[in-house]
């Protein structure tokens, strides 16, 4: 076991994908499962995320998810990585936020980020644009005062229940996101792996920027990124393959599908193209046996000074999914209950 590792919280995020010849009803029940595992091994938090339209994503409405989960769980934090803030009116999200935090007092985080739809169609449908991003500062500051009663614009006008409660809050360092969470005085959520020298360079910049604010006195860094642990380096790949072929096949037909075993994809005949793709997306991520991912890892936390790391595997293989975060869980030096 690393000993650095063993140091800082692990926490986990799952997106809900769906796999082929299952539902999204199915998806859907498998992330509660899987955050009563994760709770069970003792990671810290269980965050479940925001995607609209995508055929391969069942979690599309994050705050009822994470109700379902908190709901299913006792003492492991629940939030979202994220609820994407331009996609929706900032009172609404602090009431939804402040009805989650009011019935599972102390175990609900706020995650946010600022993407909006991917598509024309996504945006049109949600009442939004590609410039709505934008405005991620001015809608972060309004939400924020929502919850501590400071927003003056609408001043007949209270976000109930949330008004007055502490609920974290968390950027997602997309695009500028970093630049804002630093300016804001907010934690930081920052990703992926595969980058390690631009992700070093983003967090020094936010750490050299940050402002302290009522939220947070420090900067706080959550580390996300795709972990694989297996028996065998071989296996740990395999879990990697059903995600890889997915985004392969998006970036070449135009949808993200949902996800295949790895032995059909393993056979498939690619194209250049799809092949190119592909490969590329099993490089980079820590995956291994338990001694080559705490090495990784223990590299990573030092590289980037880590307060926290936040695992994101999803694959076609659920009882591989579930052994690989036993085996983390042992990495990491977590304390089951």
């Amino acid at each position: 076991m690393s000993s650095v590792t063993a140091r800082i919280p692990f926490s986990v995020l799952d997106r809900s994908r769906t796999r082929e010849g299952h539902d999204g009803a199915e998806a859907l029940r498998d992330t509660v499962r899987l955050a009563g595992t994760a709770e069970a091994l003792g990671y810290h938090r269980f965050w479940v995320s925001e995607h609209h339209s995508v055929p391969g994503v069942a979690g599309s409405a994050p705050t009822v998810l994470a109700a379902a989960v908190a709901a299913a769980t006792s003492v492991i934090r629940v939030g979202t990585a994220g609820v994407m803030l331009p996609n929706h009116q900032p009172l609404v999200v602090a009431e939804q936020f402040g009805v989650l935090a009011s019935l599972f007092p102390g175990r609900i985080d706020m995650g946010l980020g600022r993407s909006v739809g991917f598509t024309d169609g996504i945006r049109r449908a949600l009442g939004r644009d590609k410039e709505d991003a934008d405005d991620f500062a001015v809608h972060l500051t309004e939400l924020l005062g929502w919850l501590d009663g400071s927003q003056r614009t609408y001043p007949q006008v209270h976000a109930r229940p949330a008004e007055g409660l502490r609920i974290p809050p968390y950027v997602l360092a997309t695009g500028e996101g970093a630049t804002i969470a630093a300016a804001a005085g907010l934690p930081l959520v920052v990703g992926d792996l595969r980058g390690r020298e631009k992700l070093v360079r983003v967090i020094e910049d936010y750490r050299r920027d940050f402002r302290p604010s009522t939220w947070s006195q420090t900067p706080y860094v959550v580390v996300a990124g795709t972990v694989a642990v297996a028996g065998t380096e071989a296996d740990a790949r395999r879990l990697l393959v059903p995600e890889a072929w997915s985004m392969a096949y998006s970036r070449t037909h135009g949808s993200f599908p949902p996800l295949l075993p790895a032995e059909r994809i393993e056979s498939l005949t690619m194209t250049p193209k799809e092949r190119g793709f592909y490969e590329s997306g099993l490089r980079g991520h820590v995956a291994g046996t338990e001694e080559q991912v705490a090495a990784e890892l223990e590299l990573v936390i030092k590289e980037t000074g880590a307060d926290e790391v936040l695992v994101t595997t999803s694959s076609y293989d659920r009882e591989g999914l579930v052994d690989s975060l036993h085996r983390l869980a042992r990495v990491a030096g977590l304390r089951g209950m």
